[in-house]
This record gives structure tokens, sequence and C-alpha cells, in this order.
């Protein structure tokens, strides 16, 4: 398993969020969430974009990511 590179201060970690609708942008796609965190959810168009913590690693632009893959949507109850 890949060890994070956790921001000691903020005890953050880099996310990039795989998946789901194309139309997402970019800066929501690289985010920093906290080390344990398994699941993020992202408020989109009335609803949540909702994504899971893979084992898999990356590196963009240098920095080490955590990948989070979409697994569905869920609208916002009224």
């Amino acid at each position: 398993m890949a060890v994070d590179h956790v921001d000691q201060q903020s005890g953050l970690v880099h996310a990039l969020l795989e998946g789901g609708p194309s139309d997402l942008p970019p800066a929501v796609r690289i985010c920093r969430v906290g080390a344990d965190e398994a699941k993020v959810k992202v408020p989109r168009c009335g609803g949540y974009e909702h994504f899971e913590r893979t084992e898999e690693r990356a590196v963009r632009d240098g920095v080490s990511v955590v990948l989070f893959r979409w697994t569905g949507r869920t609208r916002v109850a009224e």
C-alpha cells in the first residue's frame, strides 16, 4: 500500500476525483480531504456526486494524490 503525503498541519491529503459527470469542473476534481476519509460528496445541480476512495495513487503536477472513484449521484431531499 502506498503511503500518502499527509500535510502535518492540516491532516489533509490531495485527492483526485475520477469518473462521474463529464462537465464536473477540473478545479473540483482535485481537492484536499482528511487523511482517513473514505468518501467524498460534492454538491452539484440540486444533488450530490459521490466518490469512494480506492487503493490507487497517482502523481498530478508533481504531487502524490489519492484516487477517489465516482459511485453515483443522489438528489437533495425537499
